[in-house]
């Protein structure tokens, strides 16, 4: 097996994904991807909440869901094929989720997410519409410590996941650490985050992130000489400023704007082959949205 630069990127980039579903209670956010000189224009809304039942002290189950719309818009010289199966994709994932402290310094995390991501352009469902994923980690959060000169967290496990078109375990190390009272980093190589704290409320960060999706075509898509496409894969590597206004207790707004690095845009034969490309100029990228957190 080759290990690409997108490979390493997506190691070091799970950390994020999972403290952010074990952490955002409730997110709704848009994401706009202009068509530039791609003729593909990309739109995703999406919307989650997790629900925390209190087990014990120090235990939590999450229960939740986890849904995004994704439009894709194609230009008027876009015409290699028709394209109408893969205008419109539904993705909806069943969040179970349960975290507890082992030690006085370390929690367990797990998530387990089976769900559905597809175009949708038949009646029911088939196997192939079906994905899993699964997350295990280990947090040593000192990021709150008023015994600590340096507040500092430490997450390790293994996430597994169909609808990221990567289906095997992979490992994942991310830290981060409060260096002063204006700054802070998250650090997983090669994934950087660096976030400056203006005050209580506004804050600036410098990021690193990966996003994309993967989806199901239901009965496949002809796209001519005898070929048949069963899924698309969009892969994007980020790199941009995003700002935070956090207000309330635990509510945030959040905007983004990014430049992007790598961005694949493929349909897949049933071997998840790639067997053509979509476009790869899209180099604009906003997002912005609210979210509810721990």
């Amino acid at each position: 097996m080759k290990i690409t630069i997108k490979y390493i990127f997506i190691i070091f980039l799970f950390p994020t994904v999972v403290k952010a579903q074990l952490s955002d209670l409730a997110r709704i956010d848009y994401t706009f991807l202009p068509e530039g000189e791609s003729d593909i224009e990309y739109h995703r809304y999406r919307a989650l909440f997790n629900y925390p039942i209190k087990l014990k002290e120090d235990t939590y189950l999450f229960l939740g869901l986890d849904y995004s719309n994704i439009d894709l818009k194609f230009g008027n010289d876009f015409a290699a094929f028709d394209n109408e199966k893969i205008e419109d994709f539904q993705l909806l994932d069943f969040n179970i989720g349960y975290t507890t402290k082992i030690s006085k310094n370390w929690r367990m995390g797990v998530r387990i997410t089976p769900g559905v991501s597809s175009n949708l352009t038949v009646d029911d469902l088939s196997i192939e519409d079906i994905v899993l994923s699964a997350d295990l980690v280990f947090i040593n959060d000192k990021k709150k410590a008023t015994d600590v000169k340096k507040p500092n967290r430490l997450i390790i496990g293994i996430s597994y996941s169909e609808n990221r078109g990567f289906p095997f375990p992979l490992p994942f190390v991310s830290y981060y650490r409060r260096i002063h009272s204006k700054w802070s980093y998250n650090i997983g190589v090669p994934k950087t985050n660096l976030q400056f704290h203006y005050s209580e409320k506004h804050r600036l960060k410098m990021y690193v992130e990966l996003d994309g999706f993967t989806s199901n075509i239901q009965r496949g898509m002809d796209i001519g000489d005898g070929v048949t496409a069963e899924s698309i894969n969009m892969s994007l590597i980020l790199s941009g400023l995003q700002y935070e206004y956090h207000f309330l207790e635990h509510f945030q707004f959040y905007i983004r704007a990014a430049y992007i690095a790598s961005n694949s845009v493929y349909l897949r034969d049933n071997n998840r082959d790639r067997i053509l490309s979509l476009g790869n100029s899209n180099k604009k990228y906003f997002r912005a949205g609210v979210r509810l957190k721990i």
